[in-house]
């Protein structure tokens, strides 16, 4: 755990340096338009993609208040990953936890990414480290509806079934890099209806974070791979 409980993890990999800034941008993507004898009006729409933007420092050698998942890595180590990142197309989870010395969460944040871009400043000033400005934006999943026609003598009949409806109690195994935000999206395709799956599981929830030395899991921002949720139904 970094100094003060503070940690960054882009994915699985840990930020050796938190970062002493972090700026997240929350959309919204209202349109404002004007009508004849009316003035302005603002046209409420559905909310934008946050944009999340911090600098690190990633050091060239090893510091005793820098933290490591694995035993020290160079700055090559962590430019390769941020690379990878950005090229491979594939979303990943954003996680910032800070927390006092007895467990408690201060502040968090779980959400899914995707690498926009990143830049790399070297300074004789700043010895052999480097500095990166990372920009990161909210990743929503996203599905197409599927209807199913049936056709009968007697008459016609149409069914839409929204991806992710649930008519009778499910279970889900969480997987590496769910959180209740992507789930609740899955089944119910409304990521703000995670609280029903929480209050569901609100008991196994909590003991699982604490199993993993947090004396909470702050309203289901932190669950673990292998944990069987239960699904209610809508």
């Amino acid at each position: 755990m970094a100094k003060g409980g503070y940690v960054f993890y882009l994915d699985t990999c840990m930020l050796p340096i938190a970062p002493e800034k972090l700026q997240l941008k929350i959309n919204n993507a209202n349109e404002t338009v004007t009508l004849i004898n009316e003035g302005e009006i603002n046209i409420m729409k559905a909310a934008g993609l946050t944009d999340i933007e911090f600098e690190c420092e990633i050091p060239q050698v090893e510091y005793p208040f820098a933290s490591y998942n694995s035993g020290f890595q160079g700055a090559s180590y962590f430019l390769d990953i941020f690379e990878s990142l950005k090229t491979n197309k594939k979303s990943f989870q954003f996680i910032v936890s800070r927390t006092r010395p007895n467990g408690t969460v201060l502040y968090s944040t779980n959400i899914k990414v995707s690498m926009e871009d990143y830049q790399i400043t070297e300074s004789a000033g700043n010895g052999f480290d480097l500095t990166v400005k990372i920009k990161l934006k909210q990743y929503r999943e996203y599905s197409t509806k599927i209807v199913n026609v049936t056709v009968s003598t007697a008459k016609a009949t149409v069914t839409t079934n929204r991806a992710g409806s649930v008519e009778t109690p499910q279970t889900y195994t969480v997987q590496s890099g769910d959180c209740l935000w992507n789930i609740a999206k899955m089944f119910y395709n409304s990521g703000s209806d995670y609280t029903a799956i929480y209050d569901a599981n609100s008991s196994l929830i909590e003991s699982t974070a604490q199993e993993h030395g947090l004396a909470s899991s702050s309203n289901g921002h932190w669950i673990y791979p292998g944990t069987v949720l239960t699904i209610p139904a809508t």
